[in-house]
This record gives structure tokens, C-alpha cells and sequence, in this order.
């Protein structure tokens, strides 16, 4: 993994760093397992705009990756590494053994030619899926599930990782990216390894029309808006707007929303530092 800072020829590329792409091998993407993938505009099925800066973008396919991992026992071999443009992690293209081709999310160290498997009698080698009650404790893990057969969705995103600290009963304890500390049933999957693409998080735009190329429009500041708007809105000048606060009046520091009585609580050893 590595940046590039760019020269400054342009004004948009003075401050401008981007992706080395070193782990990258191929551009052209596996047709079977590409399907549209339709711009809403932030618009309901009636045309309503129910979710605001949504709009424009480059057009792009949503590539089908395979989150529940359920091949179980079947060797696959990784053919190439490659870049989704729906998400900041990298992929692999798996080739199993009976023919089928799938999409995995992508672990830092993931090398072309590698043999990848899950389930029973797997080893925790990188890209590897097993059960939690079989993965070594201390070992770093990502693409868990919350639910046994529910597929991946704790730490997905590029350079994010969980740890497995201990077992209890048929409860796992893991510490999760945020820090928070939670149990999780031993029957539940997760893939050994960090995500890939780790220095996600040091790119720079550079203009703010790359951030369009995205999808996403200006976000208006609520301070600048009318009392109609937004409870911060209104004022004569550079008023300060009041206490921080959502649209909806909700106050954004130190408000907690989370429900006292919430099902998930019981679950939640340890919650995410402040």
C-alpha cells in the first residue's frame, strides 16, 4: 500500500494525493458478476427528495461480492486484486476449484495465486474464513457477522480490523474497531487478516469537483440558513447559531440517543471511548 503526493500543475492537484494502487492487478472487471446499479438522487419512489447533497456522480456497476463466505470446504484461488468504485476496501476475484467465480473483500496481503478457503478445517492464514470458535484468540480479524448465516458486516471498510480476546460459554468476546467491546455468538464467521487499502485515510481530494465525481453535492451549513430551515438558522450577521443541534432539534455533543432499554445492551461489555 502506498500514496502518491502529486506536482502541483494545477491548482486542483497542489494539495492532491492519491491511491499508489500498488496492490491493484487488473482493471477489467468480472462481467458475470456485475448488475446495474440506478442513481436515486437522493429521491423516493414518488420523487421526493428525502435525503439532501445527494446527486450527479460517475457512473458506475455494483460488483457482487460474496459477504457470507458459505462455500464451505472448497479450495479457491485468488486470480487478481482489484478496485471497486462502491466502496474504499479493495477486492478479490476467487476462482474455486468447482468453477465458480466470486467476490471477496480484499485482506492486506492477499497475493495473486493464493489458495483461500472457509469453514471447518480451515487454518487462520490471511483470507481465510472461519467459525469464531475456531479462530486462535488474540487473532486480528474482519468481515465478522453479527449472526450466524447473515454474511459480513462488522468491519468491512479499508484498514478497519477487530481483535478476538476471549470465549465463554458460546459467546466470543471482540474488541470491535471503535474500541467498543462486545460478545458475539461463537457460531458467527469472520475472515482472519485487516481489511486491504489501509491508506485510505491519508488520501486529499484536492478540489472540490472530485468530491461531485462521487455523488455527493454541497452541503449547506446550518448557520448560514434561514430560522425555517434549521433551528441554527437565522440571526443578523455571523451569528453563532445557538447550541449544536440536528434539523430535527435533536442536540449533536453530548446528547445520548442510544435507548436505556435497548435489546443489543446485554451484549455490550465495554462501550467505545469517548
Amino acid at each position: 500500500m502506498s500514496v502518491r503526493k502529486l506536482k502541483p500543475i494545477t491548482p486542483g492537484q497542489r494539495f492532491r494525493v492519491v491511491n499508489g494502487f500498488d496492490a491493484i492487478t487488473t482493471d477489467k472487471p468480472e462481467k458475470s458478476l456485475l448488475v446495474p446499479n440506478k442513481r436515486s438522487g437522493g429521491r423516493n419512489n414518488r420523487g421526493k427528495m428525502t435525503m439532501r447533497y445527494i446527486g450527479g456522480g460517475h457512473k458506475k456497476k455494483y460488483r457482487i461480492i460474496d459477504f457470507k463466505r458459505d462455500k464451505n470446504g472448497v479450495p479457491a484461488k485468488v486470480d487478481s486484486i482489484q478496485y471497486d468504485p462502491n466502496r474504499t476496501a479493495f477486492i478479490a476475484l476467487l476462482h474455486y476449484v468447482d468453477g465458480e467465480k466470486r467476490y471477496i473483500i480484499a485482506q492486506n496481503g492477499l497475493k495473486v495465486g493464493q489458495t483461500v478457503v472457509s469453514g471447518e478445517g480451515a487454518t487462520p492464514d490471511i483470507g481465510n474464513t472461519m467459525l469464531l470458535s475456531q479462530i486462535p484468540l488474540g487473532t486480528t480479524i474482519s468481515c465478522i457477522e453479527l449472526r450466524p448465516g447473515q454474511g459480513a458486516v462488522i468491519a468491512r471498510s479499508a484498514g478497519s480490523f477487530a481483535q478476538l480476546m476471549a470465549r465463554d460459554g458460546k459467546y466470543a468476546t471482540v474488541k470491535m474497531p471503535s474500541g467498543e467491546t462486545r460478545l458475539i455468538l461463537l457460531t458467527c464467521k469472520a475472515t482472519i487478516g485487516v481489511v486491504s487499502n489501509s491508506d485510505h485515510q491519508l488520501l486529499v481530494s484536492g478540489k472540490a469537483g472530485r468530491t461531485r465525481w462521487l455523488g455527493r453535492r454541497p452541503r449547506t451549513r446550518p448557520v448560514v440558513m434561514n430560522p425555517v430551515d434549521h433551528p441554527m438558522g437565522g440571526g443578523e450577521g455571523k451569528s453563532s447559531g445557538g447550541h449544536p443541534r440536528s434539523r430535527n432539534g435533536i442536540p449533536a455533543k453530548g446528547f445520548k440517543t442510544r435507548s436505556k432499554t435497548k435489546a443489543s445492551n446485554k451484549y455490550i461489555i465495554e462501550r467505545r471511548k469517548k
